[in-house]
C-alpha cells in the first residue's frame, strides 16, 4: 500500500469541518436519533440544495450527474 500524504484527507476534512461548523455547533440535540435525524436531513441539503462556488453554483449531485452525462 503506498504512503499516503495530507492531501489524501483534506476533502474530508474539509466535509466534516462544515458539517460541524453548519450542524453540530448551532444546535443541541435531544438524543442519539435527534441527531441522526438532523444528520439524515443535512446530507440531504448538502449534496442536493447547497451550493459551491467552486463547481458553477451546483449542488455537488447534481455537479456529479453533468460530469457523468459528459463522460
Amino acid at each position: 500500500m503506498p504512503k499516503g500524504n495530507c492531501l489524501d484527507n483534506a476533502v474530508i476534512e474539509n466535509f466534516f469541518g462544515l458539517l460541524k461548523s453548519e450542524l453540530l455547533y448551532l444546535q443541541e440535540f435531544d438524543s442519539i436519533e435527534h441527531f441522526k435525524q438532523e444528520l439524515i436531513a443535512y446530507l440531504d441539503y448538502y449534496n442536493n440544495h447547497r451550493i459551491k462556488v467552486k463547481i458553477k453554483g451546483l449542488p455537488p449531485a447534481l455537479h456529479r450527474q453533468q460530469a457523468l452525462s459528459v463522460a
